[in-house]
């Protein structure tokens, strides 16, 4: 499931605190606050979607992801690779290297880094 940019921008949050309340993320916002509403809201539709639960302790609801980052990250690359590559991943990386004007010695890296990760793999 896809979230809007706010919903991860919360979310972002939340993986890197555990767990927080409302006024906790709002820490968290350098500069353009959000209203303490509209963070509450976003919560609200974040555990509708079943991305997060909460807790009440006291009068205060403290949050936490119950979808974790990499298990997100995994199902967006999964489908930006589906959607848009055909499910190539030497067409993603064909792509990235294009836009990225990755060096042939930074190339060698993710080879190299690659084969590691295969080979710890099958081990």
């Amino acid at each position: 499931m896809q979230l809007t940019k706010a919903e991860e921008q919360i979310m972002r949050i939340l993986w890197t605190m555990e767990e927080g309340s409302v006024q906790d993320i709002l820490q968290h916002f350098s500069e353009n606050k959000p209203a303490r509403t509209t963070v509450a809201t976003v919560l609200n539709i974040l555990e509708s979607k079943n991305f997060v639960v909460h807790r009440t302790e006291g009068r205060v609801n403290l949050y936490k992801a119950t979808v974790s980052k990499e298990k997100y990250s995994k199902t967006q690359l999964t489908g930006l690779l589906k959607n848009y590559f055909n499910g190539s991943i030497s067409s993603l990386v064909s792509f990235f290297a294009k836009e990225n004007n990755l060096s042939i010695e930074e190339m060698d890296i993710i080879m190299e880094e690659s084969k590691e990760i295969l080979k710890d793999k099958n081990e």
